[in-house]
């Protein structure tokens, strides 16, 4: 399924009929329109990117391969490599773009009786806040520094495991790892493994850039290369070095998180349990983190097509396959009627959906 279809199903009935949902607020009009105009400075950086990487196509294809290089062969090798990294570093690209962070259903959103109960009752806030989490059946383990299920006051919603508010969006995403401005998008539950994947590419379509001018480069220091296009290759080869170098860095720390089952957000702040915070929570094993980023189908591992499981609700913890294979309920349904369900399974007891979670990711 596509990323941009990931709605959860928002405009199906809930157990609630007839309840008026509050949901994400709406701005004002002058705001909105001001917005707008912020949302247009923020095309800037992608902008920049795409610039950088038509101008690199110019310089690499016409400029060092059909004017500079003498071997048909060379010309032939070159020019396939690199049409291949540069197809693939656009399709990541773009696809980190334009997919949309997954919205959240609307049994998470707060109705206005929900919003009456926690305002006139403040002193038992995380109390009433479990009780619509169970009421609702929703699968939640992150709480917060009370205890109680998150909740976001922006956008009236119980927030979904791992899920975060981002001040640039205006929105909660779902598995948020962090807004990057060189996309304009957040990299989140929807796009991650795009952005990895366009980090790879990316990198290495540097990195061939760099090695495969670095001759032509050495002759344009020794006054060896005489065309008008030698400028374009000089800094083609100083472009694609220095770009080289910031993508290695974060390519290899975004690798590092992929195989913790780690997001940005969580290495710096880490998710609250029922037993205290835990960084290493999501950790199921290497190859287990690996398919739930990149999918079970190893043909399409490195291809920018979405293939990542789950639906970016509920996510397999060591906490909760440990409470399975004891026979123990989820620490924040134990209150919870047992035959009750968890999303649309409608009689299926906890324990078996959290062990048949867990059984699709092994």
């Amino acid at each position: 399924m596509s990323p941009n279809r990931l709605n959860h199903n928002t405009g199906d009935k809930t157990d609630l009929e007839g309840e008026t949902y509050m949901g994400p607020r709406r701005q004002h009009y002058l705001y909105a329109k001001c917005q707008l105009c912020i949302n247009l400075f923020k095309w800037l950086p992608v902008i920049f990117i795409t610039s950088v990487l038509a101008w690199g196509y110019y310089a690499y294809v016409i400029q060092l391969c059909l004017f500079n290089m003498d071997s048909v062969i060379l010309q032939i090798v070159c020019l396939t490599f690199f049409h291949f990294l540069y197809i693939m570093t656009f399709w990541s690209y773009f696809q980190t773009i334009f997919t949309k962070p997954g919205i959240i259903p609307k049994k998470f959103w707060l109705t206005t009786r929900d919003s009456e109960r926690l305002t006139s009752n403040d002193d038992r806030r995380g109390q009433i806040i479990q009780q619509i989490s169970y009421e609702r059946g929703l699968p939640i383990s992150c709480l917060d520094a009370t205890g109680s299920p998150r909740i976001c006051d922006k956008c009236n919603i119980i927030k979904p495991d791992r899920a975060h508010h981002c001040a640039a969006c205006n929105t909660c995403v779902l598995k948020m790892d962090h807004h990057c401005p060189w996309v304009n998008n957040c990299v989140s539950f929807t796009n991650y493994k795009f952005f990895v994947l366009f980090l790879a590419y990316a990198f290495f379509l540097c990195l061939f850039t760099a090695a495969s001018s670095l001759h032509y480069f050495l002759l344009f220091w020794r006054n060896q290369l005489t065309n008008d296009g030698r400028f374009h290759i000089l800094f083609l080869f100083f472009v694609s070095i220095m770009f080289a170098i910031s993508l290695v860095s974060l390519f290899g720390y975004h690798l590092y998180l992929v195989t913790l089952n780690r997001s940005t957000l969580e290495s710096f702040r880490p998710p609250m349990f029922s037993l205290g915070p835990d960084k290493n929570a999501y950790n199921l094993g290497r190859y287990q983190n690996w398919i739930q980023i990149f999918g079970k189908s190893k043909l399409k591992w490195f291809i920018p097509i979405y293939t990542s499981t789950g639906d970016g609700l509920y996510f397999p913890s060591r906490l909760s396959l440990t409470c399975d294979e004891r026979g123990a309920y989820h620490p924040l349904l134990a209150d919870y009627d047992e035959e009750s369900a968890i999303g649309g399974d409608q009689g299926v007891p906890i324990q078996n959906r959290l062990h048949r979670e867990h059984s699709h990711y092994r």
